[in-house]
């Protein structure tokens, strides 16, 4: 028999205010933008790539406050269950580029970089199990040995 949970105002609350102060972080850190290092060779390219990755975080955190937001609206009964499901997806995760970029800069940057990425996995996995009601799914040794107890009892 499935379990089922839900999201509660209070965690809803917590990574409400975990988003806030990393979007403060971010914004504080990137505008700040002499956060590259002396290895970098190429001024140019490094000033680029620390443009897009301001443009990457910050995408990356406003799309996870937004989906707390509707999270916060739900829970509040301004959007009914449907509305939400329709229209308060959270966005799936941009491929990244990999971490040759993130080298150019302040390792306390890179870190930021990192702590919004794995946020943003947060959200993602809250978002799949809400979508689909936060059933527990039994895990594929579970589903084995339901198989072969079928077969067993079969023969």
């Amino acid at each position: 028999m499935a379990q089922t949970a839900d999201l509660s105002p209070t965690i809803v609350e917590a990574l409400y205010s975990e988003a806030l102060d990393l979007a403060d972080r971010v914004r504080a850190a990137f505008d700040l933008s002499g956060r590259l290092t002396a290895a970098s060779e190429d001024e140019d390219l490094a000033r680029i790539a620390l443009s897009c990755e301001a443009l990457r975080t910050t995408t990356r955190i406003m799309h996870a406050i937004a989906w707390l937001l509707n999270q916060r609206a739900y829970l509040s009964g301004e959007l009914s269950e449907f509305q939400l499901r329709r229209h308060g997806r959270l966005p799936p995760a941009r491929t990244e580029n990999g971490h040759e970029q993130l080298d150019m800069f302040a390792p306390e940057l890179a870190e930021l970089v990192e702590r919004t990425k794995r946020f943003y996995a947060r959200i993602e996995r809250l978002d799949q199990a809400w979508r689909t009601r936060f059933e527990m799914q039994p895990r594929a040794i579970h589903r084995l040995r339901e198989r072969l107890g079928l077969a067993v009892v079969g023969v």
